[in-house]
């Protein structure tokens, strides 16, 4: 999955800083701390701001997992508390908080 910036300009800084780190002029602890800085932050969602998220975009249940490549249960699931998504749709859901459902569509 690739990565997602909070810019397309430290995006671009940031494949600079593997390309040092790869060259041994950063160190990986320094590349690691200087994605904390460039890539889209991610939160746990309560049950309840996945559900406030997916009626945002005014989707169903089924849409919202086609987009998020999971099932319709598992969507149902996250929005009881039954489960929490992984870390993979952590990262989706933060796009689609961000930038609305079209961005991972």
């Amino acid at each position: 999955m690739p990565r997602a910036y909070r810019s397309e300009a430290l995006a671009a800084v940031h494949e600079i800083a593997q390309g040092l780190a790869e060259a041994g002029a950063m160190t990986k602890r320094s590349l690691r701390d200087f994605d904390a800085l460039c890539l889209t932050p991610v939160e746990r969602l309560s049950p309840e701001e996945i559900r406030a998220l997916r009626l945002r975009e005014n989707a169903s249940q089924a849409v919202f997992a086609l987009h998020l490549n999971v099932t319709t249960g598992l969507v149902r699931q996250w929005e009881s508390g039954e489960k929490q998504p992984s870390w993979a749709s952590l990262k989706l859901l933060a796009l689609v908080a961000r930038k609305g459902l079209q961005a991972v569509a």
